[in-house]
């Protein structure tokens, strides 16, 4: 039996010697590259935390201790030092999830995956812990060195240092990246202490003096190197950052060294105020293919070869965000007003091939979306057309920016929202379902749902042309679909995909929901019913020629891979009602609760979101047996009778 099937808890790591450790440290590293490639998942920043792991959960007890993770795709190998080795369905329905989760163990607290939170959530609970008489338990956040380039971290910092009676250990766990490389001014002055001369020469010199000492200087090495890395630090001017929040600092600790980490942690754990540790690791760390990757060193990998890192599926057809990046350099290569923004997500958004071509014109901000969309709102101010791409989950955390900075100044700036919808394995906080729902209350606002390739590039193009409001455009996870064309196109743009010589049911598909909607049509005309599909392209506004459309139909049905509350349905059926139109509107989508890691497929079923579940629902409406109950068809004219015929 292997080390790591001998641990059950972390308090099963108390008995294990250092050469036992350090063997159980490369068991993991080979049990991560040897489970996530088959199953896909967040490999490079879990092969880099392996020794902090297990430093933490020797130094603190889970779950009397509190760990917090910023963000929890760094959570692997917690997991496996939690009782929870069982891998063979990770990220898949039934399967452990991919970030922590309260009811997989008690000891995972924070489930989001949404970055520079940690530190909010450890001044809550330790304050939590000082007021309700716990205060012999500590918070531990780990909190990555690109979270700390969100805003939030700052503002959580400034509160904890007003209060320094409080058990709380924040780790840094610094690698210089978090999608890839961290950007910024935190992020020169983080590679500067990894770097400087004066902290390395400093601390190996003395190091080495004490070596010379033999094992008893060793031993005062040990017991004096928090005091050692303090100076070493002050002389340095490592501390810089930190001074004026007085906070405590220590580091920058070797994250792949146990002793050292541990040594600093029980500093750290000792000290009985907050405290800053510092810990240098290396993202992929252990795996020469992930080290070796130079986009992003397998942040988040599919099923690949466990020995050559190569991806095991090949897609046959563009994934949407390759056909964003393809148009918006296309487009920017036509338009010098084009300027792109992201959020620490260069290349996952697409945004990485208009950067290498004009280096000058795309901007990463780090995990600061809100700082993206207000600094979109002054390049607009000041005669250029900013594209702001970002995922459509994290969209939500610059709502407020949206409405006041950009729409209330009616700024020309385009959001793409990638991985809108259903995104699957990556749980709740990842799906991008809330984007329709938020942003179309939002006054003046243009949002277009592509269906597919062709009317991605169509409506990006239309997008960036718009100079007096806020446009966005939003796309799913994965390959594009089928390519459908249209019958014909109204005059204000909305493509009419299917029309049946019955008027029965008018299908309002939005974005990639049209493949869906042809094929219920399909078996719709199968049962005798007209049905009409549209694709609006543009969702919000509503069309008018949808709402005419809706009044020549006995009953409209929309479909969109967002929530139903407050969806674009809602917003259809309000402009009916407005226009005096009285069809009436069935709005299918997500519900409003947060949905567990599955396929997409899973989800969408589970949401009723498939041809034959519609289809049945549909005739059932125009049977008049299922509300909202189609209307009746018009009276047939009254026939006068004939003599001759009898008739």
């Amino acid at each position: 039996m292997s080390l790591l099937d001998s641990i059950r808890g972390p308090r099963d790591l108390d008995g294990l010697n250092r050469e036992q450790l350090e063997q159980l440290a490369g068991e993991i590293r080979g049990f991560l590259v040897r489970e996530v490639s088959k199953t896909g998942g967040h490999l490079g920043p879990n092969l880099g935390v392996v020794e902090l792991s297990i430093a933490m959960h020797r130094v603190f007890d889970s779950p009397h201790d509190a760990l917090v993770f910023d963000t929890g795709h760094q959570s692997y190998v917690h997991k496996l030092l939690t009782g929870r080795q069982d891998f063979t369905g990770l990220r898949e329905r039934g399967g452990l999830a991919g970030y922590p989760q309260r009811t997989e163990s008690e000891h995972d607290i924070v489930e989001s995956s949404h970055a520079s939170s940690s530190l909010s959530w450890a001044d809550g609970i330790s304050r939590a812990f000082a007021m309700t008489g716990q205060g012999d338990r500590y918070v531990v956040a780990v909190v990555g060195d690109g979270a700390l380039t969100g805003g939030m971290t700052w503002e959580a910092l400034n509160n904890i240092s007003d209060d320094n009676s409080r058990r709380l250990v924040i780790v840094v766990n610094d690698n210089g990246r978090s999608y890839a490389p961290t950007i910024g001014g935190m992020a020169r002055f983080l590679n500067t202490v990894r770097t400087r001369r004066a902290y390395r020469s400093l601390y190996f010199s003395s190091r080495r003096f004490f070596d010379r000492l033999g094992r008893p200087g060793q031993a005062v090495y040990r017991g004096t190197r928090g005091a050692i890395h303090g100076f070493l630090s002050r002389f340095s001017n490592n501390e810089a950052l930190y001074s004026n929040l007085d906070i405590k600092y220590l580091g920058p600790v070797d994250g792949h060294d146990l002793r050292s980490l541990e040594e600093a942690l029980r500093q750290a754990k000792d000290y009985d105020a907050p405290v800053i540790v510092h810990v240098i690791t290396q993202k992929g760390r252990g795996y020469e293919p992930a080290v070796s990757d130079v986009a992003d060193q397998f942040h988040a990998v599919g099923q690949i070869d466990p020995e050559t890192g190569e991806p095991l599926e090949h897609p046959s057809r563009p994934s949407w965000t390759s056909v964003f990046s393809d148009e918006i350099l296309h487009l920017a290569e036509q338009n010098p007003r084009l300027v792109g923004i992201t959020a620490a997500m260069l290349r996952p958004t697409g945004l990485h091939r208009f950067a290498e071509r004009f280096p000058a014109r795309v901007f990463d901000v780090g995990i600061a979306e809100q700082h993206a969309a207000t600094s979109a709102a002054g390049l607009a101010f000041g005669g250029l057309h900013p594209v702001v791409a970002l995922y459509a989950t994290f969209m939500n955390r610059a709502f407020d920016q949206v409405l006041m900075d950009v729409a209330l100044h009616r700024a020309g700036v385009t959001f793409v929202l990638d991985r809108a919808g259903v995104t699957g394995p990556d749980g709740p906080s990842h799906h991008g379902m809330w984007d329709l729902a938020i942003l179309q209350v939002v006054p003046g606002i243009r949002i277009a749902a592509p269906r597919d390739a062709t009317r991605l590039r169509e409506e990006l193009a239309e997008a960036v042309a718009v100079d007096d409001g806020p446009t966005v455009l939003r796309f799913s996870k994965g390959s594009v679909g089928n390519e459908f064309d249209a019958v014909r196109r109204t005059d204000d743009g909305v493509d009419v995909l299917r029309e049946a010589a019955h008027r029965d049911v008018l299908l309002v598909a939005v974005g990639p929901m049209a493949s869906l909607a042809m094929r219920v049509a399909e078996r719709l005309a199968a049962q005798g019913i007209g049905a009409t599909v549209v694709d609006p392209r543009w969702v919000i506004p509503v069309p008018g020629s949808v709402v005419e459309l809706a009044r020549e139909h006995r009953l409209v049905v929309s479909i969109e891979d967002g929530i139903r509350v407050g969806g674009v349905g809602t917003r259809i059926r309000q402009d009916l009602r407005a226009a005096g139109v009285d069809t009436a509107v069935d709005e299918l989508g997500l519900p409003d609760e947060f949905l567990e890691h599955a396929s997409r497929d899973q989800i969408l079923e589970d949401a009723g979101l498939t041809d034959q579940r519609i289809a049945r629902d549909i005739v059932a409406q125009v049977l008049g047996t299922r509300i909202p109950v189609a209307r009746p068809l018009p009276a047939e004219p009254a026939r006068e009778y004939d003599a001759e015929t009898g008739r």
